[in-house]
């Protein structure tokens, strides 16, 4: 009679953040198998250990993971539902200084907001949109305008409406729940950031995979 052999499926994400010193799978894997007490046991399985404090990364192969498991359960089958790399950042939880956050957020309020305002300003200048609001406003009632007339005001209101529904957010709260640009933009630009630190690890032999081991020591359970 055949031996019925247990699955392990894993999930890892692209990039994760631990605070300990030693990580185990558990720390950056979601597990699941039939078997449940195997569960918490794969959790367990330590695969580095960080000696120094203060941040460090590493590029694990899916691979490496598959080793360390098979060493404990050499039977077991193993299908990887994620990423085939995953980068892991190890960093000393850290309270940061709320008068050094709040300077930031204030410096890049101002810079953001005179950099859009400067940027209005010089677009509405380059198309002389004072001119033709005045040839419209002649047009329409007949008269010379005085620079500020229902045109510019609509102008005005209808460009701050016309940004929260672009951006699709104000303040905290969001008009609907598609993701904003920027949200889009930052998950792009933070892809682009994950897929050359994996291609660098690569290249330089960095990457922890199958027979290597990190500066740092991986540690076998």
């Amino acid at each position: 009679m055949a031996v019925t052999k247990d699955t392990v499926y894993i999930k890892g994400e692209q990039n994760v953040e631990v605070t300990k010193s030693e990580v185990t799978l558990g720390d950056i894997l979601s597990i699941e198998c039939a078997n449940l007490e195997m569960i918490p046991k794969i959790k367990a399985l330590k695969l580095l250990k960080v000696q120094n404090n203060g941040k460090h990364r590493y590029v694990v192969s899916v691979l490496k993971i598959i080793e360390c498991i098979h060493r404990q359960y050499p039977n077991v089958d193993i299908e990887n539902l994620g990423k085939e790399d995953i980068i892991i950042t190890c960093e000393d939880q850290k309270t940061p200084n709320k008068f050094i956050h709040w300077t930031k957020v204030a410096a890049v309020t101002a810079i953001t907001f005179v950099g859009a305002a400067f940027s209005i300003m010089a677009f509405n200048n380059d198309v002389e949109t004072t001119k033709l609001f005045g040839q419209i406003y002649t047009l329409l009632m007949g008269k010379q305008s005085s620079g500020f007339t229902v045109l510019e005001l609509m102008y005005c209101v209808g460009l701050i409406v016309g940004i929260l529904i672009f951006f699709n957010h104000f303040g905290g709260k969001k008009f609907s729940v598609d993701p904003t640009p920027m949200e889009v933009e930052m998950r792009l630009y933070e892809n682009d950031i994950q897929t050359t630190l994996i291609e660098n690890y690569s290249r330089k032999e960095k990457e922890l995979d199958v027979g290597k081991t990190t500066s740092a020591g991986t540690h076998r359970a």
